[in-house]
C-alpha cells in the first residue's frame, strides 16, 4: 500500500497550548517575518538599483538576501497561519514542498557562504587577480552552482524521504516539516538510505566549513601583514560581517543536530530550530549593513524624504 494513500496530511507541533499564547507567538513571528522581508528587501533594492554596488561581493549578497527571503517564507507563514487559526494540519503535498524548498534554499545558502569566503580571500590575498578570477561570468557561474547544488540536494532528499512508508502516526515534532522528524514516522528499514544521504551531505558541508576556515586563516595572515592600520581596518570591516553570518549559521545548525539527547526536549528542539531557521534570515541584513557605509548610503537613497530629513 502506498504511503500516500495512508497519510494525507501531517500534524505540525504547536507553539503553545493556550489560545492566548498562540496569538502571542503569531504576533512575535509576524514581527520577525516582516523584519526579514524589510531588511532583505532593502538589500535587494539597494544592490539592484545602485550601479556602485554592482560588484562581486554585492552580487553574492543579493543572492544571499534572496535565499534568506525564500528560506523564512518556506517555514514561517504556515506556522503563523496554524497559530492564528488554531490548527496543526499541513497537507502531504504541502509538507513535501516545505522539505524540498527548505533543503534547496538552506543548502544553497551554505554553498553561497562558502563562495563568499572565496570572494573575500581573493579580494584581500590576491587583489591583483580579483578582476580575472571574479569576473561577471565567473560570479554568475558560481552563484548558479550554489543554487544548482541546493536543487540537486533537495530533489534527492525529498524523493528519498517521501518514498518511505509511514506507520508511526502523522504527528511531526517540529513547527515545519523537517527531515529528521519525518524519518521518525517511517516504519521501513529503507530509512537507512536517507541516513546515508544525510551523512554524505554532512561530509560535503564539512568540506565547505574547512574551505571557509582555511580562507579566513589566510585572510587573517594577510591582514596582519598590512603596513597601515587603515588598510587593516578596511579589510576587517568587509570580512567581519560575512564571518559573523557564517558563525551564526554554523553554530545554530551544529547545536540543533549535534546536541546530546540527554538535554533534548520538545520545547528545546523548537527553540533551537527557530534559532537556525528563523533568526538568521532576519538578522543577516542588519549584520551586513551595520558597518557597511556604501550599503547604508544606497539604502538611504531609496528614501529621498528620509535623506532630506536626516542629512
Amino acid at each position: 500500500m502506498s504511503n500516500r494513500s495512508t497519510i494525507t496530511e501531517f500534524l505540525l507541533l504547536a507553539f503553545a497550548d493556550t489560545r492566548e499564547l498562540q496569538l502571542l507567538h503569531f504576533a512575535l513571528f509576524l514581527g520577525i517575518y516582516l523584519a526579514a522581508l524589510l531588511g532583505n528587501g532593502l538589500i535587494l533594492s539597494a544592490v539592484a538599483c545602485h550601479h556602485r554596488l554592482h560588484t562581486p561581493m554585492y552580487f553574492f549578497l543579493l543572492n544571499l538576501a534572496l535565499l534568506d527571503l525564500g528560506c523564512i517564507s518556506t517555514t514561517l507563514p504556515k506556522a503563523m497561519a496554524n497559530a492564528l487559526w488554531d490548527t496543526r494540519a499541513i497537507s502531504y503535498q504541502g509538507c513535501a514542498a516545505q522539505v524540498f524548498f527548505f533543503v534547496l534554499l538552506f543548502g544553497a545558502e551554505y554553498y553561497l557562504l562558502t563562495i563568499m569566503a572565496y570572494d573575500r580571500y581573493v579580494a584581500i590575498c590576491k587583489p591583483l587577480h580579483y578582476g580575472s578570477l571574479l569576473g561577471s561570468r565567473a560570479c554568475a557561474q558560481m552563484a548558479a552552482a550554489a543554487w544548482g547544488s541546493g536543487f540537486l540536494n533537495a530533489v534527492l532528499h525529498t524523493a528519498n524521504t517521501f518514498s518511505l512508508p509511514f506507520c508511526q502516526g502523522n504527528a511531526v515534532d517540529q513547527f515545519f516539516c523537517e527531515i529528521p522528524q519525518i524519518l521518525k514516522l517511517s516504519c521501513s528499514e529503507s530509512w537507512l538510505r536517507e541516513i546515508v544521504l544525510l551523512v554524505v551531505t554532512l561530509c560535503l558541508a564539512f568540506t565547505c566549513f574547512v574551505f571557509i576556515s582555511f580562507s579566513y586563516v589566510q585572510i587573517l595572515r594577510a591582514v596582519l601583514r598590512m603596513p597601515s592600520s587603515q588598510g587593516r581596518h578596511k579589510a576587517f570591516s568587509t570580512c567581519l560581517p560575512h564571518l559573523a553570518v557564517v558563525s551564526l549559521f554554523v553554530s545554530t545548525v551544529l547545536f540543533a543536530y549535534l546536541k546530546p539527547p540527554s538535554i533534548s526536549s520538545l520545547s528545546q528542539d523548537l527553540v533551537v530550530t527557530v534559532l537556525y531557521s528563523v533568526v538568521p534570515p532576519a538578522v543577516n541584513p542588519l549584520i551586513y549593513s551595520i558597518r557597511n557605509k556604501d550599503l547604508k548610503d544606497a539604502v538611504k537613497k531609496l528614501f529621498p524624504y528620509m535623506l532630506l530629513k536626516h542629512p
